[in-house]
Parts: structure tokens; C-alpha cells; sequence
């Protein structure tokens, strides 16, 4: 029983941890870049994209297609930096134990 105690507080320690981190993770961003920093998408640690700016030259009313292709291409990016940088800080909250449901 008293080993299950243990336990439990262990646990209960770990949420407050990941808690608190995922406060912090959404404060924290990423920036992803396309068309040589054409557009930018900044992303945060929630996996939100937080904004988005893009610079007059590559708006073009003939080849939509193209800015359509460098928003994706940089939301990607942005997307997939903010998930490493989540992974990155949940691995060293868990010692790099690979908890089920978390995050």
C-alpha cells in the first residue's frame, strides 16, 4: 500500500508538470518559412497557427495556385516544428518514457 501511495503522488506530480508545460507550450512559437521567406507561418506549441505574413511580391492575381502552394508548404513546416519542439520538452519532462494519451 504504501509503494501505491508513492505511486500515486508520483502521478499526480507528473500531471502538474505537464500541466504548467502546457501552459508554457502555448507561449512558446516556431516560424517556418517558403519561396525563399515569401511567406511566413508562425505556429505555437498548442499546434495553432499564430500568424501568417507574406510579402506583396509573390501575390499574384494570375498564379494563385503558387501562393496557395508556399502558405501550405510553410503552414507544414510550422505545424511539424511546433510538434518537435512539443516532443522535445515532453521527453525530458518523462525521461523520454513514451506515456500513452499525453500530448
Amino acid at each position: 500500500m504504501k509503494n501505491m501511495g508513492k505511486l500515486m503522488k508520483q502521478a499526480q506530480q507528473l500531471q502538474s508538470k505537464m500541466a504548467k508545460l502546457q501552459e508554457e507550450m502555448a507561449e512558446k512559437t516556431v516560424e517556418a518559412s517558403a519561396g525563399g521567406g515569401m511567406v511566413k507561418v508562425v505556429a505555437n506549441g498548442k499546434q495553432e497557427i499564430a500568424a501568417i505574413h507574406i510579402e506583396k511580391e509573390v501575390v499574384d492575381p494570375e498564379d494563385v495556385d503558387m501562393l496557395q502552394d508556399l502558405l501550405l508548404a510553410a503552414i507544414n513546416e510550422a505545424l511539424a516544428r511546433s510538434q518537435a519542439m512539443v516532443s522535445e520538452e515532453m521527453n525530458k519532462l518523462t525521461g523520454g518514457m513514451n506515456i500513452p494519451g499525453l500530448m
